[in-house]
């Protein structure tokens, strides 16, 4: 370069605003990543907790809520058991054998009617080291209080079988009946339909058992090979209700299989991973909460959970299945009455929170077992199993 005068001058210095212009350029561009990167992270976080919180409205709006079964067992608060030990919690399980709704009329023509195809009432001890499951026998002979039908009438008290009760007066004289039976208070209840017990086994992708010989029962919609399979919606239902093909034909030989079964389904549950995996859980709990009608303390998602919780934190080993001691009817070989006083030490057992020991034992054959009657000073034992057992132990 040279000056106005021709004089050669010093090459210019390199221009300042050159200098500003390029120093801060990666610093800028590493801040304007960060920026999109942050966005990013909060558009994903928001997302998730949106999509968290749909699908927490889609679960809990699924349950059923039981009110007309509150408001009528609020009428005989009185004469009602008091609950012994607070922290503990019995709920009882209704299994509906009704023909109404959706996919439930190809086992019959809808009468109108309901009876509790099965009912167990389920014992959780106050510090989760147990649950007991009770079945009840829907042919055991007892006391029905008087009972407000569908259409506002009341029904007399009466001797008769037990599942006439949820025909009468549905849930609510269905827990009357047991609490006059037991003497323990029932907290909570859940009923479940057809339809609703086969979603739930499709949702942990069936249950295994395992078949001594083949079964062809019409009436249950089964037909199954001999050896061990697992079973989903239809023909684990089957399964469950099958009574004339399977056993003995007894109704206490079928409660034996259904709590086989369920023993099952719980160790699945518990052993599959599907309470800690969201991919699993979520189909198990749309399942779940759209199959049940519940009473209020139960009829929200963190209600399930908390109950949910609960069971997971029992072992396997001490989740129990037993039937109360029962033997055929002195009058009626078609039905069933109470082995004493072996039922009222169980009844004791349960209402008072203390431990009850079940064991396997034979086959029930209708008579009482000796098992079943322990000694007064004895922890009592009881006839049964426990879900670490499996249907196919």
């Amino acid at each position: 370069m040279t000056d106005r005068a021709g004089t050669p001058a010093e090459p210019d210095p390199p221009q300042a605003e050159d200098t500003a212009t390029e120093a801060p350029e990666e610093p800028r561009r590493r801040r304007h990543w960060l920026r999109w990167t942050a966005l990013g992270v909060s558009v994903v976080v928001l997302a998730a907790a949106g999509a968290g919180w749909w699908f927490y409205r889609k679960l809990d709006g699924n349950i059923t809520t039981d009110t007309t079964a509150a408001a009528e067992l609020r009428k005989y608060e009185k004469e009602r058991p008091a609950a012994v030990v607070s922290a503990a919690r019995n709920i009882l399980l209704i299994g509906s054998d009704t023909r109404a709704g959706e996919g439930n009329r190809e086992y019959g023509r809808d009468k109108g009617t309901q009876r509790s195809d099965t009912t167990i009432l389920l014992h959780l001890s106050a510090g989760k080291a147990s649950a007991t499951a009770v079945s009840l026998p829907r042919d055991l002979m007892v006391t029905i209080p008087s009972c407000r039908k569908a259409d506002g009438s009341r029904t007399r008290e009466q001797f008769a079988q037990f599942n006439w009760a949820f025909e009468f007066g549905g849930t609510a004289c269905t827990i009357r009946t047991v609490e006059k039976l037991t003497g323990i208070r029932v907290d909570h209840h859940m009923v479940i339909d057809f339809q609703g017990f086969k979603k739930m086994v499709d949702a942990v992708d069936g249950v295994e058992v395992c078949l001594k010989e083949p079964v062809d029962d019409p009436d249950a919609k089964l037909k199954l090979p001999a050896g061990r399979q697992t079973l989903h919606g239809e023909q684990a239902l089957g399964f469950v209700r099958a009574r004339k093909s399977l056993g003995n034909g007894s109704d206490t030989e079928r409660m034996d299989r259904q709590q086989q079964f369920l023993g099952a389904l719980v160790n699945k549950v518990q052993s599959d991973g599907v309470l800690l995996n969201p991919t699993k859980l979520y189909p198990v709990l749309d399942a779940a909460t759209k199959a049940i009608t519940t009473d209020q303390g139960l009829d929200s998602l963190r209600d399930l959970y908390d109950l949910a919780r609960s069971m997971r934190a029992v072992p396997t080993e001490k989740v129990q299945f037993l039937t109360v001691p029962r033997r055929s009817y002195r009058y009626d070989a078609n039905r069933d009455e109470l082995v004493q006083p072996a039922a009222s030490q169980l009844f004791k057992q349960l209402r008072e929170d203390r431990p009850v020991v079940v064991t396997p034992g034979e086959k029930d054959d209708g008579k009482p077992d000796d098992a079943d009657t322990p000694a007064p000073s004895a922890t009592p034992t009881f006839t049964g199993r426990n879900a670490a057992e499996g249907v196919c132990s």
